[in-house]
């Protein structure tokens, strides 16, 4: 999955929480924040696991203030290279 968070998402410990959120699924990927104030995403693991992430994403940290959370379901170039069970901050 392909995901573009938006709202009050940086600077609000948006990447760091969702890592841990990966992990705590079993789901591997990486987050960035993007130069717009928003922040990409992007999700590999068993699809109810990566729902779930998904379902974290809608309200993230508790400073953050998501207004509207992007989803394309893809497989990227990008994912292919993270090992399994990894979790980058981009």
């Amino acid at each position: 999955m392909h995901v573009r968070i938006t709202g009050v998402v940086q600077g609000v410990g948006y990447r760091y929480s969702c890592r841990a959120a990966a992990l705590e699924r079993g789901v591997s990927g990486w987050v960035r924040n993007r130069p717009d104030g928003s922040v990409e995403a992007v999700f590999r693991g068993p699809r109810p696991a990566v729902d779930a992430l998904l379902t974290w994403c809608e309200a993230g940290p508790p400073a953050a203030r998501v207004t509207a959370v992007e989803v394309t379901d893809e497989a990227t170039a990008e994912t292919s290279s993270i090992p399994g069970g990894a979790f980058e901050i981009r």
